[in-house]
């Protein structure tokens, strides 16, 4: 890991109780410009399907709005749930949104449902046959996305893809376990770790990737990185405050209830039985939370153990402000650039 730690942003769209679903989609879209102006490298959105908590459903329009309204920070999804999709559609959403914002798309893609069984089915009634064509499916979207060659025989190596661009995005594969890092290193792709849903496989997933990698022209090193949950504010107090919105639902994510989330106030007053606070105890000391400093330092001690050089973050907080107030003291704890979100307590 070089002294410079790159850091980057996952944006899920969450819901907020209260608000517009509709509001969430175009506060997304707000975030990515103002951590562009903070110096943030990427900014991904995710895919979520018939959630209350999470309402980003199609991340290749978003992605695409995003980059339409940005200029320098790299932007992309974490991910594209695959199986949801013919893949050669794929390479021909992101061959547009190449062309919108070239030389600066991130295509990742998951094998993940994002949703329940009945979802998933409505939205692809094969989708088990392409859970398991996910490795040969990601490296046709690698080959279409980029004009290289697909496989030796294979029946649709005739076709045109367009639009032809001069570069092409960044293919990703991004996992929560040992399955994704393996699928990455044999076709040659970085690796992105869903840390933030369960850090403990981590490790063991970033040394498969490396162990087993096979150089490709694009990437003749491997090259990975860890989505992680960190929530700062300007004060312990207050970061601790604001994290009970996050706590609340992740408690009520383990007992399968998926709602919107909770202005920390009415998080923090929810009756909690002597197992709930508990669990809330146990997320608590297993996030990332507290003033610029504290996670900043929490932030390297993981790039360091898992040997990175970015960090993605994500941020839950009721409030876009609190949001954006995280970002820019991450941004400032890591010199990413020079003076203060605008107005980011008009924000939401």
């Amino acid at each position: 890991m070089t002294a410079t730690l790159r850091l980057s942003v996952l944006d899920q769209s969450p819901a907020m109780r209260g608000m517009g679903e509709d509001v969430a989609i175009r506060q997304t879209i707000e975030m990515a410009r103002r951590c562009e102006a903070l110096g943030y490298h990427r900014f991904w959105v995710s895919e979520h399907h018939g959630s209350e908590t999470i309402v980003g459903s199609a991340p290749e329009i978003l992605v695409a709005a995003i980059a339409a309204s940005t200029s320098r920070i790299r932007v992309g999804t974490a991910g594209v749930m695959l199986p949801h999709y013919a893949p050669l559609k794929v390479a021909e959403q992101f061959r547009v949104i190449e062309s919108i914002a070239p030389g600066r798309v991130d295509l990742g893609l998951g094998r993940a449902p994002g949703t329940d069984g009945r979802m998933a089915y409505a939205l692809n009634p094969q989708g088990d046959a392409a859970v398991e064509r996910f490795p040969a499916n990601v490296r046709d979207i690698a080959a279409w996305t980029s004009d290289a060659p697909l496989a030796e025989g294979h029946p649709l190596a005739s076709l045109r893809v367009t639009p032809r661009t001069p570069g092409a995005p960044e293919v990703w594969v991004l996992g929560s376990s040992d399955y994704g890092a393996q699928v990455a290193a044999f076709l040659g792709l970085p690796f992105c770790f869903a840390a933030f849903i369960n850090e403990r496989g981590a490790a063991q997933a970033f040394d498969l990737h490396r162990s087993l990698y096979r150089p490709s022209e694009r990437w003749p090193t491997p090259v990975s990185t860890a989505c992680v949950f960190a929530l700062a504010a300007d004060t312990t107090e207050e970061a601790r405050r604001l994290f009970a919105t996050r706590a609340r639902s992740r408690l009520n994510r383990d007992i399968g209830v998926r709602s919107a989330l909770l202005p920390p106030e009415e998080a923090l007053r929810e009756p909690l039985s002597p197992a709930e606070r508990g669990r809330i105890e146990q997320i608590m000391a297993e996030s990332i939370w507290g003033d610029g400093p504290t996670c900043a330092g929490r932030l390297r001690e993981r790039a360091t153990r898992w040997g990175l050089e970015e960090i993605v973050v994500l941020t839950h907080a009721y409030h876009l402000a609190d949001r954006a107030r995280s970002y820019e003291i991450l941004a400032r704890a890591f010199d990413l650039a020079s003076g203060p979100i605008a107005d980011a307590s008009q924000i939401g």
